[in-house]
């Protein structure tokens, strides 16, 4: 107990810090940074270097109350053909940009619900893509799965395509907690999902829990954890709900007072993790659990663990092409964000113009903190003798920041005036840590909370 009450003194229930799955994170973008920085990045690209493509799906059938996500409703699938002409437009768009022979080494298929494609539209996707971005013999390609929009066609569509790992949305398995987030999920429904895509041949299999959910206790977690460990998943993300009604309109649907407690909430974390643990699954990062012999498991292993948009990744392209309303590209000179909403996303692909709307163009400063920002976020600590064999003298420039970095947040952080590091058991701190480092914090934006 004594080491939570230091936590709570360094601020783990208090803060609010961003999630870092970028430095400077989008909220400091701008719309100085738009298409025509996008058309540069994107011409300058070097041919042999393979790149991440990610195409965000923004419709659902239904809207899950805890999402923050980019999405809209629909229970038709007029709006869904109309943005995929849009999509392919785009492609069309970004083909005459490349340089011959850009090869894609990564494909992500998220949302919103990309399973609320039919097979006809996942074929067709998955040809305009292909033909922009012909894959690399090496290229995964994942897709974020709902088992309740999701049938074996559609999976055996997916997997004809290519589909070699699959992510598969839970949250919780407890009816309850269910209605008070709006996404009903029977356990057997999910279970049919996982038989069938173990039985079309996906490798690898992804289960997405969140914690901190209303009604959500020891004892239902605990009963979650345990359903989703019949499934045999590769790997596990344990998310923290992020309650951000003024930015998510949706999450005002949910009852605050539900909600656990700061202490409940950790309590709830640390358990889910210890029963990931004692299944053999090892911890990677702030968030994920994979087996041993997984790719993740081992590049955490190694020291080649990354972070992007989807969380922690093996990828290791320098550049991640966003397509669709809302995505985010991540090139060697900065970030570009397409349109947000999607009647916007449509009117600049239909003008015959790139749908970057804002970004930020990368200092040096700026990659050499984005660099060690995420060596404390995939690694738990850093050596500025290597960070300086990768990023340049600059490195040592960091040294003071890390000593009051230490300082500030003992016993949990060491510092020897090269290598810091953060312990096992402030391994919760870590984004409170990171966010020292962070040199753009706007006036008036609020993150998630840390814990």
């Amino acid at each position: 107990m004594e080491h939570i009450e230091q936590l709570k003194a360094l601020g783990l229930f208090d803060a609010r810090v961003p999630r870092y799955t970028s430095y400077p994170t989008a909220a400091v973008f701008t719309p100085q940074v738009d298409g025509a920085f996008q058309d540069r990045a994107l011409g300058a690209l070097d041919p042999r270097d393979p790149v991440s493509v990610y195409v965000h799906i923004p419709f659902c059938e239904r809207l899950c109350w805890f999402c923050a996500c980019h999405t809209q409703g629909t229970q038709t699938l007029g709006p869904v053909e109309s943005y995929l002409e849009s999509i392919e437009a785009e492609l069309a768009l970004l083909k005459e940009r490349l340089p011959a022979g850009v090869r894609m080494g990564r494909l992500h298929w998220g949302g919103g619900t990309p399973t609320i494609l039919p097979p006809p539209l996942i074929h067709r996707l998955a040809a305009a893509i292909r033909a922009v971005f012909p894959p690399t013999e090496t290229c995964e390609f994942s897709v974020e799965i709902d088992p309740t929009m999701v049938d074996r066609a559609k999976i055996t569509a997916l997997a004809a395509e290519g589909m070699n790992r699959a992510s598969i949305g839970i949250q919780d398995f407890n009816d309850e907690v269910q209605q008070a987030i709006g996404r009903m999920q029977p356990f057997d429904v999910t279970r049919a999902c996982v038989e069938d895509l173990r039985a079309a041949g996906v490798a690898s299999l992804n289960t997405d829990l969140v914690y901190g959910l209303p009604h959500q206790t020891e004892a239902r977690i605990t009963d979650t954890v345990e359903k989703v460990l019949t499934f045999a998943p590769d790997r596990v993300a344990l998310f923290g709900y992020a309650h951000v009604p003024w930015a998510s309109k949706r999450q005002k649907l949910i009852d605050e007072a539900a909600l656990p407690g700061d202490l409940a909430r950790y309590r709830l974390a640390e358990l889910a993790a210890g029963m990931f643990g004692a299944a053999g699954l090892d911890r990677i990062g702030i968030d994920h659990f994979a087996r041993p012999g997984d790719d993740l498991a081992q590049a955490a292993a190694s020291g080649t663990l990354r972070r992007n948009f989807q969380g922690y990744t093996v990828d290791s392209c320098a550049t991640l092409i966003g397509i669709g309303a809302s995505s985010i590209s991540r090139y060697p000179e900065g970030y570009v964000q397409n349109a947000t909403a999607t009647a916007a996303y449509k009117q600049r692909i239909a003008a015959g113009t790139l749908a970057g709307a804002r970004g930020y163009a990368l200092a040096e400063e700026d990659k050499l903190r984005a660099r060690a920002i995420e060596c404390l976020m995939c690694d738990f600590g850093l050596d500025l003798a290597v960070l300086e064999a990768e990023m340049g003298a600059q490195a040592r420039s960091l040294a003071p920041e890390l000593a009051k970095m230490a300082e500030a947040f003992a016993p949990f952080v060491t510092f020897d005036g090269t290598e810091i590091r953060i312990a096992p058991k402030g391994q919760a701190l870590t984004r409170l840590i990171a966010a020292t480092l962070d040199q753009h914090v706007p006036d008036g934006v609020r993150y998630s909370r840390a814990s």
